[in-house]
Parts: structure tokens; sequence; C-alpha cells
């Protein structure tokens, strides 16, 4: 099975005149590989999916599978249609990879007997190991900590990415070790590796990425008050990475330094002329 520890990215699409942009999200994935990241979740909440196409996707993950490693690309996979997310899976299941990143269902808010059989249902029809992806601010549906106890159970089941903002239920993962657990909250990142996290999916790794490999790496050393200055050098940019809806000042990031352009798909909209002019100055303190 997949082992997700270390720095994963929630990688952006990148687009130009509202098309994918192909050659940027090349140069983006060989410059984050080079700095030392575990690998990419694509077409995830980062990813614009919901903007994409399942063509447009199916054509990101293959450019991505193109450049890097099966073994470090995981899929998103989301949706409130179930046989429409079971039939998307399968085609995406053609490809090798390393996993699928599944939230739940979103805005029809299911029961908590709901959320376990569709996660049941979504993690028997896998033939690679799958990341629960708890969100629920996104998905309004609230996973309740024994219920997400239960379903990470399931053999299938590889990993949460822990974006659910109750600490006990972190820490009762982790204490369970039936899944690694993955900082999704990423000023939460320090915090759940001295728990005992395995890593992140990060949106702001993206801006320094060589600085998270840094921190997960002084604390699996053992060096946590050089963890604690890394993770405080990294604060003021993930504090403003997420001042606007994601990823609309990281696409302003990524602009800044020449990577990518910072197009995003309506209803998303371009940061804000004040907030581009803070995070220049925040990428000029981070030696961004």
């Amino acid at each position: 099975m997949s082992n997700f520890r270390g720095i994963w990215i929630a990688l952006a699409t990148p687009f130009r005149a509202d098309e994918i942009d192909f050659e940027g999200l090349e140069r983006l994935v060989k410059k984050l590989l080079a700095d030392g990241v575990a690998g990419f979740v694509v077409c995830g909440t980062t990813g614009e999916a919901a903007a994409l196409s399942p063509a447009e996707q199916l054509s990101v993950l293959d450019s991505v599978l193109s450049w890097v490693d099966p073994h470090q690309v995981v899929m998103g996979l989301s949706g409130n249609n179930l046989r429409e997310i079971l039939a998307f899976q399968e085609e995406i299941q053609k490809r090798e990879l390393a996993g699928l990143l599944v939230p739940a269902p979103y805005y029809i808010r299911p029961s908590q007997a709901g959320l376990e059989s569709f996660f049941m249902t979504v993690a028997d029809a896998a033939r690679v190991p799958v990341i629960v992806y708890d969100i629920p601010y996104r998905t309004g549906a609230r996973i309740a900590r024994e219920t997400l106890r239960k379903i990470v159970r399931h053999p299938q089941i590889a990993a949460v990415k822990d974006c659910g903002g109750d600490m006990e239920t972190t820490m009762a993962l982790i204490q369970d070790g039936a899944v690694q657990v993955l900082a999704g909250e990423d000023s939460q990142l320090f915090n759940s590796l001295c728990l005992g996290g395995s890593g992140a999916i990060s949106a702001s790794a993206h801006i320094r990425a060589d600085l998270y490999v840094k921190l997960h790496q002084q604390v699996d050393s053992g060096d946590l008050e050089g963890a604690r200055l890394t993770h405080y050098q990294l604060l003021p940019w993930m504090q403003i990475a997420f001042a606007e809806p994601n990823p609309a000042v990281l696409k302003a990031a990524l602009d800044l330094q020449g990577l990518t352009s910072a197009d995003l798909r309506e209803p998303m909209q371009a940061c804000t002329p004040a907030t581009r002019v803070a995070l220049t100055k925040v990428l000029s303190l981070l030696g961004a």
C-alpha cells in the first residue's frame, strides 16, 4: 500500500485564456519535485476540479503522470452522485497511481450511516489506496469522530486529509494508528507532526516547498526547536495564502514568481490589489 508520509502538494491547475496551461503545469511540477516534495494531489480543491470537466481532469492527471512517478500521484475524486463517482473512479483506475482523495458527498448532507456507506462503497471499488478528505466546511457534511474511526478500518483506506478542525479527532486517529493522518489545514502542520501525524497535503507548500520539507525533516529528527522556527518563518505566508478563497492568493504568488499565471476560472476571482501588495511583502520576507 502507498506511503503518504511527507509533504504532498495539493496541486494548482494553471490556466491561460480559460484553458489549461500545460506548459505552466509542467514547469510548476518540476520545480516542486526539485524542492523535494513527496508527491502531488491532482484535481483537488486547489486544483479547481469543480471547474474542470471530467475529460479535463483526466488530461491534467495524464500530464502529471507523464512527468512524475505514479506512486507520487494522487487523484481527487469528488461529487454527490454515487453512480457517476464510481464510473469516474473506474476510468481513473485504468491508470497506475498512488491513490484517490475522496471527500464526503457535498450539498446533500447525508446521515452518519449514509457517510459510512458512501466511503465503504468507494473503498470496496478501489484498486488503489483511498485517502478520506475530511473537510466539512466545504462539503456541508461533518463526519462524526466515531464514524470516521469506523470508516478508516476499511483495509483499502490508507490515510485521512485532516481538515475537520477538531484536535480531539486528530489525536484519536493518530493514536488509533489505523491510517496515516495528513494535515490539511496548513497552519496546523507543525502541531500535527508533533502529535505523530505523517505529513500534509498542502496548498501553500507551492511556495518555499523546501522549507515545508525541512520542517517535516526537523520534526522527524527530533529537532523541535528548529522546526518551531521554520513554522514561524512560514506562518505569515500560510496566513495570507488563505486570506481570500483558495487558490486566488496562491495563484497570485505563483504569478509573482513567474511560474504560472494568476488566472482562475469563474466564479473564482483574482485576489484583490490590496492582498497582492501585502502578499508581495510577505514573499519578500520569506525569500520567495
